[in-house]
């Protein structure tokens, strides 16, 4: 049965949004075995934060979390209810990860009629969301989604476009049709939840959100293509972590030192952000560089793209281009460190007594470089 077209009367003008978060992050194993993947920190912020932000800018603040059984704790730890963030947050259960439309179809009640954005949890994004909100409402469509040209679509959701309509969408294709990828926001009518019950499971055993759009084009839903050039990054891996990391301490273009740095024997250059409590001693910071709150910096080179958290000490050693979290300690390493990701409460150091010889206590999926 074809699905109506929607008019003015029989639409919300209210959007609530869902933000997808019960992956498991098996790529970013082993950080992933203590910590919900959206909860790494980028720039010393939580990745999940940075989608929240984006969400509240474009007006929306009724957000569903969309966890899994072992995350939602970390989660409700964090971000608790969401009014320190602007928003008011609710918590649902996948149970297991049947797919992003099975996902969807768990929000059904708390969407309750209304239209809403949904948005994949490890993304960030440069576009401001609040134009795609508005179109969306002026168009009266049942969906439209965010595409970008990419250089593999195999890799990708894909669309093909006749003007601003999507006429065809297809999940990770051999032969890719086009090379316009789908980058994880999307906004539906509640009309998406007819397409969810009435498709089956993919090859992959799991209910494709892409299936789910195909099923409205098919039945005259209306699916729009936004297309948008500014970068974008799904931080499912640590390299794409790093990248998304350089991008946004890239955008600090001038210095916050929010505290006293009482000893002279320092230099910085370029743009930092320091937080209270931090001590730089004999060392050179070299920007952009973030470093959090009762950090300590002795003896020590920190280099361009180095997000450095709360309570880490790093001394007699060299570092850049890396992510340190919270407590972790580096001391007396004798090769830079570089492009690498240091996890909460890890210790890396050397042992200066004959014989000289490596001593690992090494997690599960770990990787271990050494010169």
């Amino acid at each position: 049965m074809p699905i109506p077209k929607c008019t003015r009367a029989m639409r919300s003008e209210k959007v609530k949004a869902i933000i997808l978060c019960a992956g498991r992050g098996t790529r970013l194993r082993p950080l992933t075995f203590t910590s919900a993947k959206q909860l790494i920190p980028v720039a010393n912020k939580p990745v999940i934060l940075y989608s929240i932000e984006k969400i509240h800018k474009a007006g929306i603040t009724d957000i569903a979390m969309i966890v899994n059984p072992d995350n939602v704790k970390d989660f409700k730890e964090v971000l608790e209810d969401g009014s320190d963030f602007g928003v008011h947050l609710s918590y649902i259960i996948q149970q297991e990860p049947k797919g992003l439309a099975h996902a969807v179809s768990l929000a059904e009640e708390f969407i309750n009629g209304d239209s809403f954005l949904m948005y994949l949890g490890d993304n960030l994004i440069q576009e401001d969301l609040a134009k795609f909100v508005e179109d969306f409402q002026r168009t009266k469509t049942n969906a439209s989604i965010l595409l970008t040209p990419v250089q593999d679509p195999t890799r990708f959701g894909i669309a093909i476009m006749e003007g601003e309509k999507v006429t065809r969408v297809v999940e990770k294709p051999k032969n890719p049709p086009s090379n316009l990828a789908i980058i994880g926001v999307y906004i539906f009518s509640p009309k998406i939840f007819e397409g969810v019950k009435n498709i089956k499971p993919s090859w992959r055993g799991e209910l494709e959100i892409t299936d789910a759009i195909q099923y409205l084009i098919d039945h005259d839903g209306g699916v729009r293509g936004h297309i948008v050039y500014g970068w974008w990054k799904d931080t499912g891996r640590p390299a794409d972590l790093l990248e998304a990391n350089r991008r946004v301490l890239s955008e600090i273009k001038t210095s916050q030192i929010l505290t006293q740095l009482n000893d002279g024997n320092y230099k910085i250059e370029g743009p930092v952000v320091i937080e209270k409590g931090v001590t730089i001693s004999n060392s050179l910071i070299r920007g952009p560089v973030i470093i959090g709150k009762d950090a300590s910096i002795i003896n020590s080179y920190i280099g361009p793209y180095t997000s450095i958290g709360a309570n880490v000490t790093i001394e007699n050693s060299e570092v850049e281009n890396s992510i340190f979290m919270e407590n972790s300690t580096i001391r007396d390493v004798d090769v830079r460190i570089d492009a690498s990701i240091i996890g909460k409460n890890a210790m890396i150091s050397s042992i200066k007594i004959k014989p000289r010889v490596h001593n690992l206590v090494v997690g599960d999926y770990s990787t271990i470089r050494l010169s």
